[in-house]
């Protein structure tokens, strides 16, 4: 394994890259690997590119948008690249060798092709690529987002390559103005596709939906011309906390889990970390990592269980009995849609929960569609069915559909429009409209247009959406904003534009309003994922104007089970954030407990539905659904 990460070759940077689903654990992976390479003596930086950046709280410092020196371990930096500050950089350098040549009215042209929805995501590739051709470090780690997103950032430059060839004027910037940085992208990929230079590590944990999702990954990038190098294979039960039958069966289903990865990825090395009875976080925890990972060394006992530097001790927190209203949070009112939103950290269980709430409603008589949003979406190992762009129903589940939005058919769905409302304009209008419509903007407003397209009458009483990771579901909710003069790709007629902006009014305002909209975030209740909930729960409320409705805490251990001291400090650490979650949120509570079996197929959601919601007042809900119809 160290021959992956250490640099082989003199004077040259080597470059890690560390990827997988949402919530295995790629940050720790990420940051133990970082500290162990600069207490090798190596001029080491970490990056990462995820929106909800999470080093600051591993490390126990503040980070932020810049290169920041970390407290206690020489030769270790680390930047959090915030996509804000990077679109203001970018496009001051795309508009300022520009103010002395251009006239006030050219120069506000391409200050609001600039104000376009994707230049945040290349003002992010953009930063990130800067670290790629700095000599400065021996090795750059790069932290990515969830695997949806990674992919989509690696697949960036092929399409602005494709899109400088073809146009003089994009919605990135003039076409000249970027032909340099066309040199300079098509260069990072070639780094990427250098093993010499780069080695590609996914992390996992042995479970079926990170099993699949990390093949998905692996042939995905493999596509990209860039070769995975190695997998981590993350939070394995220790054989000595295995001490009842609940944990027993848990520990067959992880080992079947453990062959499937031997077989399925024979040919690549392979880690196998153990579920620590901590959260990982500070230098001492991540150089017993970095040792495990990498020396072969046995960690040393550095359990804390105090939370220092994260949450003040709470008081224990009873699990039981509560959100007795949340039926009134998931029902219609009369002759209205529902509309559910299901969101939180990767690897919270968002997508579980979801399809566990969509089948509970449906067999209370709602009829009920759940709509994904995340690219690296999970109905399809959930349902055990083919879930596709236009709704369908789900095969053994009366009043229950489902769909996910399909970028590519999503995009195809937006070009025929656009290219309908401006079949009677003139040449030079329709050419203009075709050169945007094959920007790398395209796909992102088309994304954006069928998720709105599920406000429209459809007849459904509850829409439930499985949003993306909450970085990228906050960038998705704030899009329409960056619009301004660009919505509708700006070069069409005023009356498309206003319809436009006309159903994204109608979209927010029906988010806006909790009488027809509710937010669920979901956590674990561990200092990450719930401080990640709270700063989007906050984001949400001063940026989008929608307040969050309910929370769900999930893989709560349960108390007849675990009793021996790895589970009780386990379940003493859960205890500790029970409160917190409730002091800061202030809003009703789902309990979801750690099920013996993955909550897939029909019936194990069903029997998850009817253990989560037991207290919740079920009953009301089906008896209103009965006042409905008899209205």
């Amino acid at each position: 394994m160290n021959r992956l990460i250490e640099p082989n070759i003199k004077n040259e940077t080597k470059y890690i890259f560390f990827s997988g689903k949402g919530g295995v654990g790629k940050s720790t992976m990420s940051c133990a690997t970082a500290v162990w390479l600069a207490n090798k003596g190596y001029k080491t930086l970490l990056v990462t590119t995820d929106p909800a950046p999470n080093l600051g709280d591993i490390f126990k410092q503040e980070i932020g948008h810049k290169i920041t020196p970390i407290d206690g371990i020489k030769n270790l930096s680390a930047i959090e690249i915030d996509p804000d500050i990077a679109s203001e950089v970018y496009r001051e350098r795309i508009i300022s060798p520009m103010r002395d040549l251009l006239d006030e009215k050219s120069l506000q042209t391409i200050k609001e092709q600039l104000n376009s929805p994707c230049v945040e995501e290349v003002a992010a590739f953009d930063k990130f690529i800067e670290y790629m051709d700095d000599p400065q470090y021996d090795v750059v780690i790069f932290d990515t987002a969830p695997t949806g997103h990674t992919i989509r950032l690696l697949e960036l430059p092929s399409g602005w390559s494709e899109t400088l060839q073809n146009s003089v004027s994009t919605c990135i910037g003039p076409g000249a103005s970027l032909q340099s940085a066309k040199l300079k992208y098509e260069k990072a990929i070639s780094y990427l596709q250098d093993k010499n230079k780069t080695s590609f590590i996914f992390v996992l944990k042995p479970e079926n939906s990170s099993i699949l999702e990390t093949k998905r990954s692996i042939k995905e990038i493999s596509n990209l011309g860039i070769k995975t190098s190695a997998l981590i294979v993350n939070g394995l039960l220790p054989e000595e906390a295995i001490t009842d039958s609940f944990f027993e069966e848990k520990k067959d289903e992880e080992l079947a889990n453990v062959k499937k990865i031997e077989k399925d990825f024979k040919h690549l090395t392979k880690i196998f970390y153990p579920l620590k009875e901590s959260e990982l976080s500070g230098i001492k925890l991540l150089e017993n990592v970095g040792r495990f990972l990498y020396d072969g060394q046995k960690e040393e006992d550095a359990t804390d269980l105090s939370n220092k530097n994260t949450f003040e001790d709470m008081d224990e927190f009873n699990i039981t009995g509560e959100a007795k209203d949340i039926y009134d949070l998931f029902c219609p009112e009369k002759n209205e849609t529902r509309y559910i939103f299901f969101t939180g950290k990767g690897g919270v269980g968002k997508s579980s929960i979801a399809c566990i709430t969509s089948v509970y409603l449906a067999e209370k008589g709602l009829k009920t569609l759940i709509v994904t949003t995340d690219p690296a979406s999970h109905l399809n190992d959930i349902f055990g069915q083919n879930i596709t762009h236009t709704p369908k129903e789900i095969t053994g589940a009366d009043n229950l559909f489902a769909a996910r939005i399909d970028q590519k058919k999503a995009l195809k769905e937006y070009k025929k429009r656009i290219l309908e409302a401006v079949k009677d304009l003139d040449m030079e209008t329709k050419k203009s409209v075709e050169e945007d419509l094959n920007s790398p903007c395209a796909e992102e407003m088309s994304a954006f247009e069928k998720f709105m397209s599920y406000f429209e009458p459809n007849g459904y009483d509850v829409v439930i959406f499985d949003t993306a990771p909450t970085g990228h579901t906050l960038r998705l909710l704030e899009l329409p904003t960056d619009w301004k003069g660009f919505i509708d790709l700006g070069s069409l007629a005023k009356k498309t534009s206003e319809e436009t902006k006309n159903k994204y009014m109608h979209v927010i305002e029906t988010m806006r309003d909790s009488g027809k909209s509710t937010f669920i975030f979901v956590m674990y209740p561990e200092y990450t994922p719930i401080i990640e909930a709270w700063r989007a729960a906050e984001d949400l409320k001063s940026q989008v104007g929608i307040n969050t409705s309910i929370v769900a805490i999930n893989y709560i251990l349960p108390d007849e089970y675990g009793k021996n001291i790895f589970f009780e400090n386990r379940k003493k650490q859960q205890r500790k954030y029970f409160t917190e979650i409730k002091k800061r949120f202030k809003v009703p509570m789902i309990k979801v407990p750690l099920f013996k079996d993955e909550p897939v197929g029909l019936e194990r959601l069903k029997l998850a539905g009817e253990k989560i919601f037991k207290n919740n007042q079920s009953k009301d809900i089906y008896s209103k659904k009965l006042e409905y119809n008899k209205n």
